[in-house]
């Protein structure tokens, strides 16, 4: 019999009608195609603010042990409720925290990560014709402190169940029914894709897609489990995600995606020397700042101009470390933008047709877009433009790789 593992997120069981919904949903999909079926549920929406609202009041800075103790309780309501619900329709289920299943991870709280699944108990409950609930989001460390993944760490649960358990096929349920070719509430006339790779889907996540944790995609990959992403409130097929085939490989670009939280900043007129980068980017790392993309421009003085962007919250900060540098290294200014964006194509076509890039930067030229910055992968173009012309340039590559579909 096959196994699939379904994942339904915190808007998916936001209510206790939407709840007893999912139930019906599993009930008539477990008697008309016989799976065996996992579910991996999150907290109903709205419960994670509250809980870290109702932690602030208690304590300044809450410790994050203390925290992945408040918020795994979260799920655990909801596979309760679940449970209830699909036994009240005469379905058998079995729900499961992730200390109870055996969900084993380091002892990073906050942002732990999965090293060992027990299955036994699981699969003695699906041998018996049960429905199992599994809380998502959350595990045990090896002497049984509890344990959270992360925001989106529902997904990540999911895949890893279905990796253990060597599932047909894992399912992902949300209140998008796919993966579309960018963001329908900046393009109409965005599509839905039928399948994408999961290079792609990992590229698209990275650049500011939120369908998907990227964890949960990386884990898919490294472990072959099929991913679908599909709607809980309207049918459909929703979006496979795999590995590259044949056909896959006809469409050139399959995606656009962006970022709205960049800034840019710029140390001018350093002096051109080894150890320089270093220099400039420690400081940044040591503040646990994350950087993007980076450019250094070469002058003919022997001095560089080094940019590069973070996340627009670490902008200010950013820009205090970068003053004491300049001083340090006798650099002629520091100067920064908050008002950029980033624009991506992404497409496994990149890899085997030429003038990829000559059609993007042609594009934004053609409607008056200035390109601040570049990046590139093997299947990646990224730009950064201001922040003004952000909807106008997903417009624009939409319609020039003919991305509508019509």
């Amino acid at each position: 019999m096959s196994l699939h593992v379904h994942k339904y997120g915190g808007t998916s069981v936001g209510t206790a009608e939407k709840i007893k919904g999912v139930a019906k949903k599993l009930v008539q999909e477990k008697k008309s195609t016989q799976h065996d079926l996992v579910v991996v549920v999150s907290a109903m929406s709205g419960e994670t603010n509250r809980m870290t609202e109702l932690a602030k009041q208690m304590q300044r800075s809450p410790s994050a042990k203390q925290m992945d103790v408040l918020l795994s309780t979260g799920e655990q309501v909801t596979i309760a409720l679940l449970c209830m619900a699909l036994e009240e329709l005469g379905q058998e289920a079995t729900s499961y925290t992730g200390g109870q299943v055996k969900i084993v991870t380091d002892d990073a709280h906050g942002k732990a990560r999965i090293e060992e699944i027990q299955t036994t108990s699981i699969q003695a409950d699906l041998d018996n014709n049960r429905i199992v609930v599994v809380a998502g989001f959350q595990g045990v460390t090896a002497s049984g402190a509890i344990t959270t993944l992360g925001r989106g760490g529902s997904d990540t649960t999911a895949v890893a169940l279905a990796a253990a358990l060597k599932a047909d096929e894992c399912r992902i349920y949300t209140d998008v029914d796919g993966v579309y070719t960018t963001d329908p509430r900046v393009e109409p006339k965005a599509r839905r894709l039928d399948r994408i790779t999961f290079e792609e889907m990992l590229e698209m996540a990275s650049l500011g897609s939120k369908i998907l944790q990227i964890r949960s995609v990386e884990f898919a990959g490294k472990y072959n489990v099929p991913l679908r992403v599909l709607s809980t409130f309207v049918e459909g097929e929703g979006t496979l995600i795999t590995y590259e085939d044949d056909e896959m490989e006809k469409a050139l670009i399959s995606g656009i995606a962006f970022n709205r939280d960049e800034a840019k900043v710029t140390l001018a007129g350093v002096p051109d020397m080894p150890g320089v980068a270093s220099a400039i980017l420690k400081p940044i790392s040591d503040a646990n700042i994350e950087i993007d993309m980076i450019v250094q421009n070469i002058a003919e003085d022997k001095t560089t101009d080094f940019t590069f962007t973070v996340h627009r919250n670490d902008y200010e900060k950013t820009m205090q470390i970068l003053q004491n540098i300049c001083a340090e290294l006798g650099a002629k200014n520091v100067d920064g933008d908050n008002k950029i964006v980033k624009v991506s194509i992404v497409g496994v076509g990149m890899r085997s047709h030429a003038g990829i890039a000559s059609q993007m930067f042609t594009a934004l030229a053609d409607e008056g877009i200035n390109i601040r910055m570049i990046s590139t992968s093997e299947i990646k173009i990224s730009v950064v433009v201001d922040e003004k012309y952000l909807e106008l340039a997903v417009r624009t590559l939409h319609e020039s790789f003919g991305l509508s579909g019509e």
